[in-house]
């Protein structure tokens, strides 16, 4: 820290242990100064040599015949006062970076100017100002923190702005340029304290400057960043790191700290300015899941609908790179649902739209018997799929979730985003389990979401055994299940191609860690019946069709089982298989299945069977 001595004197100030301070000197004091509580015993002629506006108090004093003069708001109280006589006395005096501010304004309020004595106060302290404070980095921070006390002498003197000028100046600087060390609240974990901070001594990085100034007080903050912006030096990644360790700094954590009624209108501030700050490309500087907990804090402390509706245009931007935890809004007070299920809807609507505009794609309702124009290569469209699923999967569990948001949230994706319906499914059990009293209509209707062909082997096994399904349902996955296991082939998927089907395993590391226990519970349900379904291929393999009829047929529940008999009571003909329509995106198709090697006398029968 830079310092400056003045004067030559030793200092005679004393105090009585109370509100009074004086000379100590073989002449009696003339004259008392008053500033708030405190009471100053001086000399009359050291103060008229310095300060012109004490000459004309003690003048108008003496003529009332009092020596008392009454110094009301002075600029920096009784600390800045006492500075300022021991200058008029002559006493040492050590300015730096905490009191040259205080000091500054009582020399202006004083008047100690040059056309009172060359080389006066007010000179002095701009020279220290001017030559050592406002070039070093941290004194520059600490008399800028200084300044928001000494309003509006510091604003008056323009003491801020210079600082701010300062320090924007100094944060483009090129950081090889510069002799640094690592903030000194940085707590080294390594043992070798001594070696890493002599290598990182010599490695600056370009976010040197973010921790300290995250110090300063909001509006000092706003003030410094945007300077720093105006210098067009600084890159939008780089400001959105830093407006990320001020929100980190500044607000907190807990829901409770955040509504709380002595911190509302301070966390409101905060908020505002950030957002305030962002980098005018919307499309980079700041991470969705930073933009996401900034929406979160400015629902829950209400900054206003303008800021909300720049969050959503932002995130909506990037949303397919948020996660999971990022979405669990919760919704307002005295709302219906756990979280804020409206708020993802509108972040997918226009997630779509931004994704259609840029990439020239239409998307059109499939009510309207057209196709869905999707460019399939889009990178963003399978972890949006994903992202969904997995957001469905977690709030599937909400009792109070309708079948509608539940819907509608799980078609506001295109087909192409969702090429595998594992995570669906996940979805849909989920909530089936935790809504017990749902009607056949409703179940036919969130079951009508799933697209059966799409389900994988395990998932598909799991479905198969699945008592909550509607019946419908079961019957199209035994028939497509079995319908793989007979011609050795995967199911066909018209409307998403192959190589964009998602494992199985890749699920699984996606969602873990988000849902809830009776979710990972269903994933170990799928875990041991993909091992049964392993061992009964295995076995179909090296036994006669019939066997493996018989062998598969174990794995499946009675009503399951009659289903599944029924269905292929023609096998050893020539025969063709037409599922029945069927409600949502599980219709299929009819599939014509041809024996192997079974032969006829006459003309092979062909048959039909309709399932209801």
């Amino acid at each position: 820290m830079k310092f400056m001595k003045l004067g030559s004197k030793p200092d005679a100030f004393q105090s009585d242990g109370g509100n009074i301070r004086f000379v100590v000197s073989e002449l009696p004091t003339d004259v008392s100064v008053r500033i708030g509580e405190v009471r100053f015993y001086l000399h009359k002629f050291p103060l008229l040599s310095k300060s012109n506006r004490l000459q004309g108090l003690i003048l108008r004093v003496g003529e009332d015949s009092t020596n008392e003069i009454f110094l009301h708001d002075f600029p920096g109280g009784p600390k800045a006062f006492e500075i300022c006589a021991k200058f008029c006395y002559g006493m040492i005096v050590t300015l730096n970076a905490y009191n040259v501010v205080a000091a500054r304004c009582a020399a202006e309020y004083l008047e100690m100017t040059e056309n009172v004595e060359k080389g006066n106060l007010i000179y002095k302290i701009e020279v220290f100002l001017n030559s050592s404070v406002l070039r070093s980095w941290k004194d520059s921070i600490i008399v800028l923190q200084a300044t928001k006390s000494l309003l509006p002498w510091s604003e008056e003197l323009k003491v801020a702005g210079r600082c701010i000028d300062c320090i924007a100046s100094k944060t483009s600087v090129d950081p090889t340029n510069i002799n640094w060390s690592y903030t000194y609240n940085r707590k080294l974990a390594a043992s070798d304290e001594i070696v890493e901070i002599q290598q990182r001594m010599h490695t600056v990085p370009n976010d040197w400057w973010v921790e300290d100034i995250c110090e300063l007080d909001v509006d000092l903050y706003r003030r410094v960043m945007v300077a720093v912006k105006s210098k067009g030096r600084m890159s939008s990644d780089m400001i959105g790191e830093a407006l990320k360790a001020y929100a980190v700094r500044w607000l907190p954590d807990s829901y409770d700290a955040l509504v709380a009624d002595d911190y509302m209108k301070r966390n409101r501030t905060l908020v505002e300015t950030i957002v305030s700050l962002l980098p005018s490309d919307k499309c980079s500087g700041c991470s969705c899941r930073f933009l996401l907990k900034l929406l979160k804090v400015v629902i829950l402390v209400g900054a206003g609908d303008a800021l909300k509706e720049e969050l959503i245009n932002r995130i909506s931007m990037q949303f397919h790179k948020a996660s999971v935890k990022d979405l669990l809004i919760p919704a307002k007070s005295g709302g219906d649902t756990i979280y804020d299920v409206h708020l993802v809807q509108i972040l997918v609507g226009k997630f779509m739209v931004h994704v259609g505009s840029s990439h020239d794609i239409n998307f059109v309702d499939k009510s309207e018997s057209r196709f869905v124009e999707i460019n399939t290569e889009n990178k963003t469209l399978l972890p949006m799929g994903k992202l969904i699923d997995g957001y469905l999967a977690e709030i599937a569990s909400d009792p109070n979730l309708s079948i509608s948001s539940f819907v509608d949230l799980a078609k506001s994706i295109p087909d192409a985003a969702r090429p595998g319906h594992d995570g669906l499914y996940m979805a849909i059990d989920i909530y089936l389990k935790e809504h017990p009293n749902l009607s056949k209509a409703e179940k036919k209707r969130i079951c009508g979401l799933m697209d059966v062909k799409k389900l994988s082997t395990e998932a598909s096994i799991h479905a198969a055994q699945n008592e909550l399904l509607p019946l419908r349902v079961v019957v199209q996955v035994l028939f497509f299940e079995r319908l793989k296991a007979s011609t050795g082939v995967s199911a066909p998927t018209s409307d998403a191609p192959h190589d964009a089907s998602i494992s199985r395993a890749t699920l699984e590391e996606d969602w873990e860690g988000r849902v809830s226990e009776h979710h990972n519970s269903l994933k170990q349900q799928l875990g041991s019946l993909k091992i049964k379904g392993v061992e009964c291929r295995n076995s179909d393999e090296m036994k006669s069709r019939s066997t493996k009829e018989k062998s598969s047929s174990l794995l499946l529940p009675s009503r399951s089982r009659r289903i599944f008999d029924k269905l292929w009571v023609g096998k050893g003909q020539g025969e063709t298989i037409k599922s029945s329509e069927t409600s949502g995106s599980s219709q299929s198709p009819p599939i014509c299945v041809k024996p192997g090697e079974a032969k006829s006398s006459g003309s092979s029968r062909r048959m039909r069977y309709s399932i209801s």
